[in-house]
């Protein structure tokens, strides 16, 4: 008798009319995959769990000033400034393309106020291609004085609340590594609408060119990620796990099918594949087949089994 097949599959808001099905737990990180369209020339993307789109925002952003990235050891520091085409040429040029892709697309949207967040939520609910969205709330705060929404649960919550008023799409929220403890923000976006988190964002960081005395990034400070930040990332989605039922998208150095297990043991139900695409453009299929492949020798059939086991006491 044949062995049963290995079920991969996530859903994520399950039982809901916002139900989606992703076929695998392998997904790429929003910004490093741009929207997909190059990508998919090459690559067939429809094999990966989901696409996570760049950071969109309700007008075009020329981005900052270069250099935007400054490679350190086991990581890279980034300070993009949100470059993107603007909410009206992704709706018009980018989602008709991801129409005709079976693998779901989610949106990350980005905005200074909340009103901003609501404004590209309606935006984006009814469109063809537009799976759902990711709801990155490590932007500041402009009317906090530039506080991040996600440092701050009251902010956080009235963020998911905003966007849930605008559209019937998934939600998804991604969370800021930049907080005290990331359970009272993971608390208050799940009593307040998400469907599920991704965790997490980059690292806050620094690079300083020593010959030069100044430091690398015209804008100082960037993003750290890479297997630098993996150790972080576990922390957070371990913590993270017990303070939400609902599905954890694991973001922070994921590069093979170990890391990937690694994740869902700390109790994650997917990751995102980012920085290690700079360094092999396959590598999304790869962390896929590595964790077919481990699961089969360790003869796990369903990879509910796996999440949270590590987090499982006698």
């Amino acid at each position: 008798m044949p062995a049963p097949s290995l079920d991969l599959g996530l859903t994520i808001a399950a039982g809901s009319k916002r139900e989606l099905r992703l076929r695998n737990p392998v997904m790429v990180a929003s910004g490093t995959f741009s929207n997909g369209l190059e990508f998919a020339r090459r690559f067939d993307v429809d094999t990966l769990g989901a696409i996570v789109s760049k950071g969109t925002t309700l007008r075009p952003r020329r981005g900052n000033r270069t250099p935007r990235t400054v490679e350190t050891p086991s990581g890279l520091i980034n300070s993009i400034g949100f470059q993107n085409v603007g909410v009206s040429a992704l709706i018009a040029e980018v989602a008709p393309v991801w129409a005709r892709w079976r693998v779901p697309v989610l949106v990350n949207i980005m905005g200074e106020t909340v009103a901003e967040y609501g404004r590209l939520a309606a935006r984006l609910d009814d469109v063809d291609g537009v799976a759902a969205l990711e709801v990155n709330v490590s932007c500041p705060n402009v009317e906090a004085g530039g506080m991040e929404y996600g440092q701050d649960p009251a902010l956080a919550a009235q963020v998911v609340r905003e966007v849930r008023r605008h559209s019937d799409l998934p939600m998804v929220v991604k969370v800021t590594p930049a907080v005290t403890d990331i359970r009272p923000i993971v608390t208050a976006i799940t009593d307040t609408g998400a469907d599920a988190i991704t965790v997490m964002n980059t690292v806050p960081a620094l690079a300083i060119d020593a010959r030069a005395r100044r430091p690398v990034l015209p804008t100082v400070f960037g993003g750290l990620s890479g297997p630098a930040i993996k150790p972080i990332a576990l922390r957070a989605v371990y913590l993270a796990a017990s303070a939400t039922h609902l599905p954890i998208l694991a973001a922070g150095g994921v590069s093979s099918g170990l890391d990937a297990v690694e994740f869902l043991l700390a109790g994650a139900s997917a990751v995102q594949v980012g920085t290690a695409t700079f360094r092999d453009p396959a590598a999304p299929w790869t962390v896929l087949r590595e964790l077919t492949e481990w699961c089969e020798r360790e003869g796990v059939r369903d990879l509910r089994e796996l999440v949270g086991a590590a987090r499982r006491r006698d």
